[in-house]
C-alpha cells in the first residue's frame, strides 16, 4: 500500500514530466501579467503585441444594457471567423481593463461566457485576435448602478 506523501511526489514527477514533454497545457506560460495589470486598453493591446483592433461584425458580444450589480455582470463574446487563435475581453474604464484572455481551440466554436466587475458604466469590448495579427472587436455599452470594483 502507498502512502499519501508517495502518492503525491509520484503525482508530481509524472506530472512534471507531461509539462515537460509539452503534453499538457501550460497555462501558466500563457499568462502575461503585464498585459492584465495595464492600466489602459492601449497599454494591454501594447503589452501584448498587438495592434488596435477595427470594429468587426463577425466578432458578437452579448451583455446586458443595465447591469443591476456591477461586481457580477454576464458577458457572452463569440465568433464565426476561422483563424481566430484568441478571444479578449476588455472593460474600458476598469482599473485593470483587461478582464479574460481565452485561447481558442480551431476544433470547438468560438463562444465564451463569463460575468466581469465593472466599476462604473462604459463600453465593453470582445477582441478577436487572428492568426494573421489582426484584432476585431464587438464594443457594447453597459450601465452600471451599482459598481462592482470597490466604487
Amino acid at each position: 500500500m502507498q502512502t499519501r506523501r508517495e502518492v503525491l511526489k509520484r503525482s508530481g514527477m509524472v506530472a512534471a514530466l507531461l509539462l515537460g514533454a509539452g503534453l499538457l497545457p501550460g497555462a501558466a506560460l500563457a499568462y502575461q501579467k503585464n498585459a492584465f495589470e495595464a492600466k489602459s486598453m492601449e497599454d494591454a493591446f501594447k503589452a501584448l503585441g498587438l495592434p488596435m483592433p477595427v470594429e468587426s461584425a463577425d466578432v458578437t458580444l452579448t451583455a446586458p444594457d443595465i447591469a443591476e450589480n456591477g461586481a457580477v455582470v454576464p458577458m457572452t463574446m463569440a465568433s464565426s471567423l476561422s483563424g481566430v487563435k484568441k478571444m479578449l475581453l476588455l472593460v474600458e474604464k476598469n482599473p485593470s481593463p483587461l478582464i479574460a484572455q481565452f485561447m481558442v481551440n480551431p476544433a470547438v466554436d468560438i463562444q465564451y461566457q463569463t460575468r466581469a466587475k465593472m466599476g462604473e458604466s462604459c463600453d465593453v469590448y470582445a477582441v478577436a485576435v487572428m492568426e494573421n495579427g489582426k484584432t476585431l472587436f464587438a464594443r457594447k455599452e453597459v450601465k452600471v448602478t451599482l459598481g462592482g470594483c470597490g466604487g
